[in-house]
């Protein structure tokens, strides 16, 4: 009777430990996935925090980074360096001539799409960092990022726009995730969809960020705040206007970040990246006028374009010229020989012209045939009636080549097993989703880049 007993409460304590035993790994596998999040402050050089005294900036969350996590001194960046494909590079790892998001705005020689951007995911020709994240059977949330209309992210809330007016909030609630707008609404308020970069906006953006990772429990949350840039190209980099912006972001830096821990303490990784740093200018060069004079392209009375041989892609300070036809070797001549005489002429503000081969060799504008970027102190127009040379208002602008150290972007990194204190100096922009991805467990063997850390 004993034995028996025995032989019970043993098969009893088996069956438990079993039972322990096979629950565990599954309880160590949630315990141990890392949560990442990458936060983009638009246009934030890396100055702003690596010397913030020196500007003035009272950034103490951001000065944590370097403290206790990994930065770069500045990140070289794509052609062109613009909103879009920049951050398509930030989650991809390659140049835009293989991700497919070659500027901010699609090439519209004829202005059909009335100014439409490359808002949709599906141009994204290579897999991001939210398709490695569901690969590994993780969740995503995204808030603001370009180019994720459509994208396959769990709760997504898209850049997106179209009329500037209040219809858009509509046309954003059909894009983005259903119900997820009208769920953050109720529980944080409105949301600030469009184009609003007040740093009221990215305050809000903040919040529903802060409420995502604490209700959802995303892996990996992409968050862009807009601010930074807007007050940038209105008033120029370093302006108290721009200081007082990025001021307030880190404020909203320090609340995800906090958000984050709280959440996934100890296994939280929190990147702040940016895509392109800001030069001032002051004047202006529109070559548009410049081309219909040399009848590449014409219009109509209305001033409409009604047909093209060769076209700028205007881009802030910079251009990317696409002819027609490639393979039109007279018009190939022509426009050479039009952008060399313009680019010997000092007056006319160009820095460099890269030639097809160049700018291919680069990643950039694989349809295009020449590149011209602006020196600092220049912008590029895109009127068919101002004049080709032009004072204007002083401002901030990006876009030309990345080699110019005021163009470098950002990036720092905390998270387990980031060590503290790190200089990684000048990186490439196609290092750092590797490397994120690395960190969280994830796999992105597309990637062109190398990772940043052991």
């Amino acid at each position: 009777m004993k034995l028996n007993k025995i032989g019970a409460l043993l098969g009893v304590l088996l069956g438990v430990a079993g039972c322990l035993a096979a629950g565990q790994p599954a309880a160590a596998k949630e315990k141990g996935t890392p949560l990442l999040v990458v936060i983009s402050i638009d246009g934030l050089r890396p100055d702003y925090v690596t010397e913030a005294d020196q500007h003035g900036a009272k950034v103490p969350e951001l000065r944590r980074f370097m403290r206790e996590g990994s930065y770069a001194d500045g990140v070289t960046g794509v052609i062109p360096t613009v909103t879009y494909p920049s951050h398509t590079t930030l989650m991809t790892g390659v140049w835009p001539a293989k991700h497919g998001i070659l500027a901010n705005t699609t090439f519209d020689p004829l202005r059909k799409n009335y100014e439409g951007w490359y808002w949709y995911a599906e141009d994204i020709r290579v897999p991001t960092l939210w398709q490695a994240a569901a690969q590994a059977g993780r969740t995503t949330a995204s808030i603001q990022w370009p180019v994720t209309v459509g994208a396959k992210i769990t709760w997504d809330i898209p850049e997106f726009w179209r009329a500037g007016t209040p219809e858009d909030e509509k046309l954003l609630r059909v894009v983005a995730t259903s119900g997820l707008l009208d769920e953050g609404k109720a529980a944080v308020g409105e949301y600030p969809g469009g184009i609003d970069a007040r740093e009221e906006a990215d305050e809000v953006r903040g919040k529903y960020a802060v409420w995502i990772l604490q209700t959802k429990k995303p892996s990996l949350l992409t968050l862009h705040l807009l601010a930074l840039d807007h007050t940038e190209h209105q008033s120029q980099p370093f302006s108290p206007e721009a200081i007082a912006v990025i001021e307030k972001l880190d404020g909203v830096i320090g609340e995800v970040r906090a958000a984050a821990e709280r959440v996934a303490p100890g296994r939280a990784y929190v990147a702040v990246v940016s895509d392109h740093g800001f030069t001032s200018y002051d004047k202006q060069l529109n070559l548009f006028p410049a081309f219909h004079d040399a009848k590449l392209f014409t219009t109509d009375e209305k001033g409409n374009v009604t047909d093209w041989r060769a076209m700028p892609w205007v881009t802030g300070g910079s251009m990317a010229i696409v002819l027609k036809d490639p393979k039109d070797s007279a018009t190939l001549g022509e426009v050479q020989a039009l952008l060399e005489k313009l680019a010997a002429d000092p007056t006319n503000g160009i820095d460099r012209v890269l030639d097809a081969e160049e700018l291919h060799k680069r990643g950039g504008y694989p349809d295009a045939s020449f590149f011209v970027s602006m020196k600092p102190g220049w912008r590029t127009g895109y009127s068919l009636t101002c004049p080709v040379l032009s004072k204007v208002k002083p401002g901030g602008t990006h876009g030309e080549l990345p080699d110019l150290p005021a163009l470098r972007a950002a990036f720092f990194l905390v998270g387990p097993g980031v060590p503290a204190g790190k200089d990684l100096g000048v990186i490439d922009m196609r290092d750092i989703a590797p490397t994120l991805a690395k960190e969280a467990g994830y796999s992105l063997p597309s990637a062109d880049g190398k990772t940043l850390l052991p």
